[in-house]
């Protein structure tokens, strides 16, 4: 004989899980809580959905983030009243910039027992106004006797049933179709905690379930856009963020063939071509004056997310060109002050059309001049590796040099992901950070959370600020068998040694670059990692190795460099590739 299903005994709390099941949000974040006790007795009880238990909203946040970023589909998170909703907006503001479809489900009190003086209680309606793309504020039912139950009232209770519904149902299609984070606040009054074996009327089947159509681009005429891109000698693509695969091989073939292309990406962009530009830096920071004129395009298309180098902002900022396409349904920044034209069409559709339509220009210098610069710098690297010692830079060049194929890396955001900017991208590995706000929190949470959902072997290359700041990241029990993490530790903030200022001053130390002496080993105790650490050039390859080679549950290896080399090699780097002759140092 079957057990009875058990459902929250609150009609809005289940009202929410059919609407939630209905847009096929499958995964959901939870934070434990009394307010949010209808909703977690109705998700953790059907098996429709896979629910996790995450202590730390600020880490369950992120946790669900890193989920939808490898599936690409809503991830729901849902906490109690109080601060614990405001403990999301660092995960909401980061998919907010990302484009990421993160669902906050967050419980509130009714309105009656708001501003009286109760605990764990704020103002949570629109609480994420600046950083959402939609907030349902759901109404509490009122609760009638038989004696109250009139018609008047009747009506009046399905049509907050109604509203309830198509406010909801509008927030989840929009977290699916732009895509983003949505907000739905839920008040419960109490008791919280009864269930029942049968489920209520729950007007899903009375209402416009889907929210909104889709938002689909209307159809482009390209016709003006091929014209100009014929007429332009000298042509620049940027690729930010990218997913993988998101361009076909025949469309990447078709850009490497024109000469009057130069194609400059990214780690992150996951893509590449030997006659592509990856390392953008590598190729521009060196420039004088007449080389970034040199290098200025007359049309610039970009696409993807967000743009790592700062340089290549400057120098675009500076040198801009006559136009500037931006290929995408989410929003078009206006990143270098010259977009004239937001194309909304995904970017291997618009290429696919655009370059089956003209031609392909075999004669132009552009590409050829840059390609030679890129060899020089390729041949520059490889010197100025032979010139220095152990420090953060050796470092990233052994790690992505004996890095396996078919990995899945998640990077911190600061100075590593700017230094695996410098190294060629590995073969059969593809690349994930946090670049919609660029900070460092949240990196541990959201790797554990994308590692949770990953078939792939998952690794976490991480600075010590980011990975300490997050190191909660840990405190749950979904962190995979084939999960590793990399930790950097230079014992402090070290991209504030290569920023402009006085470094030789207490408060610098201490506010800015924030020294410490901290080392994993106790979190990896405490968490039930394997750990291991390195301090030095000759142990740094075989620890690697080994590293690499086990396989027998999550690991971090620790690997601590100089504190004040490391700033003095990558400054010194970029000078070294600009020197005509590099036996000059």
């Amino acid at each position: 004989m079957s057990k009875a299903k058990i459902y929250s005994d609150v009609p809005l709390a289940q009202t929410v899980i059919d609407l939630c099941k209905v847009h096929g949000i499958r995964h959901v974040v939870i934070s434990p809580g009394s307010r949010n006790a209808p909703l977690t007795i109705g998700f953790s009880h059907d098996p429709f959905f896979q629910c996790y238990s995450v202590v730390d909203e600020r880490s369950a946040g992120f946790f669900a983030m890193g989920i939808a970023q490898r599936l690409g589909e809503p991830v729901a998170v849902l906490c109690t009243s109080g601060s614990a909703v405001l403990n999301y907006y660092p995960a909401v503001s980061e998919a907010y910039y990302s484009h990421l479809p993160l669902v906050v489900l967050s419980a509130d009190r009714p309105e009656h027992l708001i501003g009286i003086g109760d605990g764990q209680t704020i103002n949570q309606e629109d609480v994420f106004s600046n950083h959402i793309l939609y907030s349902a504020n759901l109404s509490l039912i009122p609760k009638l006797s038989s004696v109250e139950w009139d018609e008047k009232l009747s009506n009046l209770v399905r049509e907050i049933k109604r509203a309830n519904v198509e406010k909801a149902a509008k927030a989840l299609a929009i977290a699916k179709n732009k895509p983003g984070p949505v907000h739905i606040n839920i008040p419960f009054d109490e008791p919280l905690y009864g269930t029942t074996s049968q489920p209520v009327e729950t007007y899903t089947d009375q209402v416009n379930i889907n929210g909104e159509d889709k938002n689909g681009a209307p159809k482009v005429d390209l016709t003006e856009f091929m014209e100009m891109w014929e007429k332009s000698k000298r042509k620049m693509v940027i690729c930010g963020v990218l997913y993988p695969d998101s361009l076909s091989g025949e469309t990447i073939e078709k850009l490497a063939a024109d000469k009057s292309v130069v194609v400059f990406t990214e780690t992150t962009s996951n893509f590449d071509h030997p006659r592509f530009f990856p390392g953008i830096d590598k190729i521009i920071m060196p420039l004088d004056e007449t080389g970034m004129k040199d290098l200025q395009p007359d049309l610039l298309v970009t696409f993807g997310g967000m743009v790592i180098s700062k340089k290549i902002k400057a120098v675009l900022r500076n040198f801009p060109p006559k136009y500037h396409w931006h290929i995408g349904m989410q929003k078009a920044n206006d990143t270098f002050f010259c977009l004239s034209h937001h194309i909304q069409m995904s970017p291997e559709a618009f290429l696919s059309e655009l370059l089956s339509s003209t031609g392909i220009n075999t004669e132009s210098g552009y590409r050829p001049h840059w390609q030679a610069a890129k060899s020089r710098r390729a041949e520059a690297h490889e010197k100025w590796l032979e010139k220095i010692d152990y420090s953060d830079f050796t470092v990233f060049e052994a790690i992505l040099k004996l890095l396996p194929q078919g990995y899945s890396i998640h990077v911190s955001n600061s100075s590593t992901i700017r230094y695996m900017q410098l190294f060629e991208r590995p073969e059969g590995v593809e690349f994930f950070c946090n670049r919609g706000t660029s900070g460092i929190d949240g990196s541990v949470s959201t790797a554990v959370g994308f590692a949770s959902a990953n078939e792939r072997p998952t690794l976490l290359v991480t600075g010590d600020l980011s990975f300490f700041y997050d190191s909660n990241g840990l405190w749950n029990k979904y962190v995979p068998d084939n999960f590793k993490i990399i930790l950097i530790n230079n014992g402090g903030g070290g991209i504030f040694r290569i920023l402009p200022g006085d470094k030789n001053t207490e408060n610098f130390d201490r506010f800015f670059e924030t020294i410490h002496d901290l080392d994993a080993s106790h979190l990896c105790k405490m968490y039930g990692l394997e750990y291991a650490m390195t301090d030095n050039e000759k142990e740094l390859v075989p620890t690697l190795k080994s590293f690499f080679d086990r396989n027998a549950g999550p690991a971090l290896l620790e690997i601590k460099t100089p504190r004040k080399y490391n700033d003095e090699v990558l400054l010194d780097y970029f000078k070294f590739l600009g020197m005509e002759r590099w036996d000059q140092q």
